[in-house]
């Protein structure tokens, strides 16, 4: 007799291929297989920490501003109520009826990126007698003042908006409250409703009057838009949303401006910090003309037919990574249970015929 590969005899072993797993065995093999899957996946985008990524100078307000307003080679432009000082730049005072903004001069061009905005947002009204608030904006249109935040209405690009002040008396969200919309020019942003039926999504943040610094990320990196905050002096990042399915063209503009209306606060921005993220794109995307692009989201219907919640997320949001991940999980892990049951069953059947024969 020839001996196996354990030193036994060759009748007695049988070659892994044709070895036959009891249905217990098969169901922890494939749970084992799930959990590799699972830690192989990606998870939610975490942002960089402004070393390892690519600053670019052109597109980002660093003190002391050089090259803002009328300097020999300005890179920034500001108007309205905004003032420039050497700690920071105040797009509106704590006064009524302001607007101001500031906006870079540079389209930028990249794919990918990630903006890192240090803010400050602070005033004497107390509770409720504050407001209005601020936006930052990635757009095609620059300089043109209006009446959302400072800016013009009906946009083309994204905007993200931080919001002191609830409009809607029937709301049950907590402000201050930062929300996103992006848009291709044909939709207007509703006061009266604080623009929930054009928000992408949104969560609620405490980050007026503190006394500390105050952070906002905002990433974009193949169609996958990101926003955290770091407002509670804790030195790290807070998922504040993350939503795919976003298209924005290259081009555009980075801005940001503020209002105030028959409430106020001082809005200051310290620094606008642009990254180039080195992110690889598929072959089929290098004829893409990026520049050409509809600003667009791919949502399972449209906004206004969203059921708001109070948390501060639309129940019926687009499908992102995780939603996706989790429903596949659900669906394996069914099937593993399914799985188990029927062998159960099916074993259990063959030694009650075996007793009749």
């Amino acid at each position: 007799m020839v001996a196996g590969p354990g030193g036994g005899d060759e009748s007695a072993w049988c070659p892994p291929s044709r070895m036959v797993l009891p249905p217990s065995r098969v169901s922890l093999l494939l749970l084992l297989h799930l959990l590799l899957v699972v830690s192989a996946s990606p998870g939610a985008a975490e942002l960089t920490d402004g070393n390892s990524e690519h600053l670019k100078r052109e597109h980002s307000l660093i003190k002391p501003y050089q090259g803002v307003g009328s300097s020999s080679m300005p890179l920034w432009d500001f108007q309205g109520s905004t003032m420039l000082t050497s700690q920071y730049v105040r797009l509106t005072p704590d006064e009524r009826s302001k607007e101001g903004s500031i906006w870079n001069r540079v389209p930028c061009f990249l794919k990918d990126w990630e903006l890192h905005v240090q803010f400050k947002i602070h005033g004497a009204g107390k509770k409720n007698l504050h407001g209005d608030g601020f936006a930052l904006w990635y757009t095609r249109e620059r300089l043109t003042p209006g009446p959302v935040f400072g800016s013009k209405d009906n946009f083309h690009g994204l905007a993200v908006f931080l919001d002191t002040y609830p409009n809607d008396e029937a709301t049950e969200r907590v402000f201050p409250y930062i929300s996103a919309m992006v848009n291709n020019g044909s939709l207007m942003y509703d006061h009266s409703k604080d623009g929930r039926w054009t928000e992408l999504a949104g969560c609620t943040a405490d980050l007026r009057n503190q006394n500390h610094d105050t952070f906002l990320a905002v990433r974009y990196s193949r169609g996958r838009l990101t926003v955290m905050t770091d407002v509670e002096d804790k030195n790290e990042w807070k998922n504040c949303f993350d939503v795919s399915g976003v298209r924005l063209p290259t081009g555009y503009f980075f801005g940001a401006s503020a209002g105030t209306g028959d409430l106020s606060d001082n809005h200051d921005i310290i620094s606008m910090k642009l990254f180039q993220l080195m992110v690889e794109h598929p072959p089929e995307e290098e004829n893409i003309d990026w520049t050409k692009i509809e600003p667009s989201v791919s949502l399972l219907k449209s906004p206004k037919d969203n059921v708001d919640d109070p948390t501060g997320n639309f129940r019926s949001g687009p499908l992102t990574g995780w939603k996706v991940f989790l429903l596949l999980l659900c669906a394996l892990l069914g099937i593993i249970v399914c799985a188990v049951v029927g062998a159960v069953v099916f074993q259990k059947r063959q030694e009650r015929n075996k007793r009749f024969y």
